[in-house]
């Protein structure tokens, strides 16, 4: 009996040490296995080739004035401003898009109509190839521009009933400007583009085709549009508004330079400047727009933005010298604003 006992307990013990084995052994290879996943690298990230932006930006402005001597009238103004872009860049191309929509009215005491201020659609988009010489692309530019609705010269009504016009009076006494596609600029340049740093960009494209395009036919002569062929020979003062052309083809040459400033953390300044020469038509009359921007983030959700548009371009009649409310002589344009507003801008993740 005691034998047979002691065999059982060795077996029992002989049974005990394998399993431990066992174990051993299996806590000795998952404890590998771990080992060698740790030293596995990770995935690398998928490369990002784009990087976009949107810049969304809302003012409104208010004015109340009560037994207020030196004068002025109530007033408000809402204005809102977008600017979306889109850039692309893999090895030797880069594509690079960018669309603002500005918009904009005011309401002022002393006319009883809503006028608007601010309006235009921007549509740029440039592609460039790098050339075997630093700095320099080949290059294709689209550029679009236009507005939303029609604009408006209030002049003041010159014959009403009562003591005041009336809102009837102020509509009837208007002259238009300019409306959606009146006018209307499409551009496409083939050429080079030259980027030394990071901030500043300068497009050349020798061969620039583009149509500007006038759809209203009170404004026509305005921007300079030609009169029909049938037409030509009919007397100034017989010459109606159907008989100018609505659009016009140009072929020139253009120069385009953007730059953009990081001021400090908060401020930046950007700036355009377009150059047009038209070979077919007065090409030492350069076409002039020049634009700028101050943006200066003051909280996270309020900016003040400080903005110039300069316009010059000999085809278009930009000022009244008659008093008639219609444009019969070229000069410079200019608008300036100043707006402290809601501002919010959505980046990609990089």
């Amino acid at each position: 009996m005691r034998k047979i006992f002691t065999l059982l307990a060795a077996s029992c013990l002989a049974l005990t040490a394998a399993h431990a084995q066992d174990a051993q052994k299996a806590a000795a290879e998952a404890a590998a296995a771990l080992t060698a996943a740790q030293d596995v690298p990770a995935a690398a990230p998928k490369p990002t080739f784009w990087d976009k932006t949107l810049l969304t930006n809302i003012n409104f402005t208010q004015t109340s004035l009560t037994n207020w001597v030196a004068g002025g009238y109530n007033n408000y103004t809402l204005a809102g401003y977008i600017d979306a872009n889109a850039n692309y860049k893999k090895d030797k191309m880069i594509w690079n898009n960018r669309l603002q929509l500005d918009y904009g009215f005011l309401y002022s005491q002393d006319k009883p109509i809503i006028q608007k201020n601010k309006d235009r659609i921007y549509l740029e988009s440039k592609w460039g190839y790098e050339t075997p010489i630093r700095h320099l692309s080949y290059s294709a530019s689209f550029d679009f521009k236009t507005q939303f609705d029609d604009n408006w010269n209030y002049g003041t009504p010159k014959e009403f009933a009562g003591d005041e016009p009336t809102r009837d009076d102020w509509l009837n006494a208007r002259k238009l400007k300019s409306g959606l596609f009146s006018p209307a600029y499409i551009n496409l340049g083939l050429g080079v583009l030259w980027t030394p740093n990071n901030w500043l960009s300068v497009n050349f494209s020798p061969i620039n085709a583009g149509f500007v395009i006038v759809q209203n036919e009170s404004l026509r002569k305005t921007y300079g549009m030609e009169l029909l062929d049938a037409y030509k020979d009919t007397p100034a003062a017989d010459i109606r508004d159907s008989y100018y052309r609505a659009s016009r083809f140009e072929l020139g040459a253009q120069l385009k330079a953007d730059a953009k400033f990081q001021i400090n953390d908060n401020i930046n300044y950007t700036t355009q400047l377009v150059l047009f020469s038209n070979y077919l038509h007065n090409p030492l009359n350069l076409r002039v727009n020049w634009d700028n921007k101050f943006f200066w983030k003051l909280a996270k959700f309020f900016a003040l933005t400080f903005s110039t548009n300069l316009i010059y371009d000999d085809t278009i009649l930009a000022k009244d010298t008659t008093g008639d409310g219609k444009y019969d002589v070229q000069a410079i344009q200019f608008k300036e604003f100043l707006e402290l507003g809601f501002s919010y801008t959505f980046a990609s993740k990089k």
